[in-house]
């Protein structure tokens, strides 16, 4: 048997770790994303439909594709002299 998959796009992703997981608010989720709030919600929503297919009809979550960016951090930890 092969399980059906739900695609979820890498910005819709994004998108549940910061409103649901970091618990922003939208306007705080959408900067974050440099998006602007209503395109935060459509994202967002959609994240939501699809997580809620998967969960409720027993379906795999591929998380792929989407437009993203992904920003270095300062390293973290002791120089060495």
């Amino acid at each position: 048997m092969v399980l059906e998959r739900v695609s979820l796009a890498v910005e819709e992703l994004e998108s549940v770790r910061l409103k649901d997981l970091e618990g922003l608010d939208q306007e705080e989720a959408a900067a974050t994303m440099n998006v602007s709030q209503p395109t935060f919600h459509r994202i967002l929503e959609s994240a939501h439909k699809k997580i809620a297919d998967a969960l409720v009809r027993g379906k795999a979550i591929k998380i792929e594709g989407g437009e993203y960016v992904i920003k270095r951090r300062a390293r973290q930890g002791r120089r060495r002299a």
